[in-house]
């Protein structure tokens, strides 16, 4: 197993044989000295607290002057309408990842049937929009977004090595006609997680989330071709051998807010040197700044509010709101 310097031996050489640019910090632990977390962040202000059998709260989304995110482990959608929560949809299939499109309908990561639907907002029908790639289940859909031309980006994992066997890790798009092509795939990237798209609209940035040793912990930026391949990879910053993010947003400026770090160890290689909480990294992989949030595990966050000045956080058992003085990217 290669230690932490051979790591980066091996990183930088596979830098230097491929089109691979390394961007930001990739040499470790972000550096959380001199912060400007003011001039984006205000206080972590507790919304909810779930209260069921399993919790594991995840993917939020902004939609209909709402906030909707999963406990994945009761299977449940749940709605915070700011005042309380409720409960939006059962037997959610441990939906994971959720976003709402342009025509205000909900899309979900349905990770134990290995499938990305679409509830209809003014029916409540549901559609089946991605369960097999070249005559295989999918693995278990993770998280999604969207480009300006509505093609849906989607991470899928764990699969199998072999791809003769079943689908790898990989990142998958699926356009408005209904194709499905997979952009990104195992071993070129190891354990795909957050994604988002840039105000742009010709990057999307990838969230590499590998537990085990000597496996990326990262995340990485591609540009998005005509056609909708993802081309030219960055690693925009290294979290290794700390936690990597989970999930992430991106503000009208091009910034990433990422959830990432633990406040103690989970028996995996993961360190406690990304601390806990949100990291708004800039485009070229500047820390610029830290909210810590109160409990393991954070997972992922949106933009939302009228103004979308309002980041919500999905945090343990707690959904969390941290204001901003910088609005997100609009859905559009």
């Amino acid at each position: 197993m290669l230690n932490q310097v051979n790591r980066r031996q091996a990183l930088k050489s596979v830098a230097a044989t491929t089109s691979l640019m390394v961007i930001g910090r990739a040499s470790g632990a972000a550096d959380y000295g001199d912060l400007a977390t003011n001039k984006f962040l205000g206080r972590v202000n507790v919304l909810a607290t779930v209260e069921d059998s399993k919790v594991f709260t995840e993917g939020p989304a902004w939609g209909h002057g709402a906030l909707y995110f999963t406990n994945v482990r009761a299977a449940k959608i749940l709605k915070w309408d700011g005042q309380k929560l409720s409960i939006f949809r059962e037997n959610s299939n441990e939906a994971n990842g959720l976003h709402f499109d342009v025509k205000g309908d909900l899309w979900a990561c349905e990770g134990s049937a290995g499938r990305v639907t679409k509830t209809l907002w003014q029916t409540g029908k549901i559609e089946v929009l991605a369960n097999e790639f070249n005559s295989f289940p999918l693995a278990a859909p993770n998280d999604l977004c969207f480009d300006y031309k509505q093609r849906c980006f989607f991470s899928s994992r764990p699969g199998v090595e072999d791809p003769s066997k079943g689908n790898v890790n990989a990142v998958y798009r699926r356009d408005p006609d209904g194709t499905l092509a997979q952009v990104l795939a195992w071993p070129d990237i190891h354990m795909p997680n957050g994604l988002v798209t840039a105000p742009d609209g010709k990057h999307l940035y990838l969230i590499e989330a590998h537990p085990d040793a000597d496996h990326h912990r990262d995340i990485r930026r591609y540009e998005i071709t005509e056609d909708g391949r993802l081309v030219n990879e960055e690693v925009v910053i290294d979290f290794y051998p700390g936690r990597s993010g989970d999930g992430m947003a991106i503000d009208a400026k091009g910034n990433l807010y990422v959830a990432a770090g633990l406040h103690a160890t989970r028996k995996t290689s993961e360190t406690l040197d990304t601390k806990p909480g949100i990291h708004v990294i800039s485009p070229d992989g500047k820390l610029f700044a830290f909210r810590e949030t109160p409990e393991d595990t954070i997972t992922n966050c949106t933009f939302g509010g009228k103004d979308l000045k309002t980041l919500f956080v999905t945090c343990g058992t707690k959904l969390l709101a941290i204001p901003t003085l910088i609005p997100g990217k609009p859905i559009r």
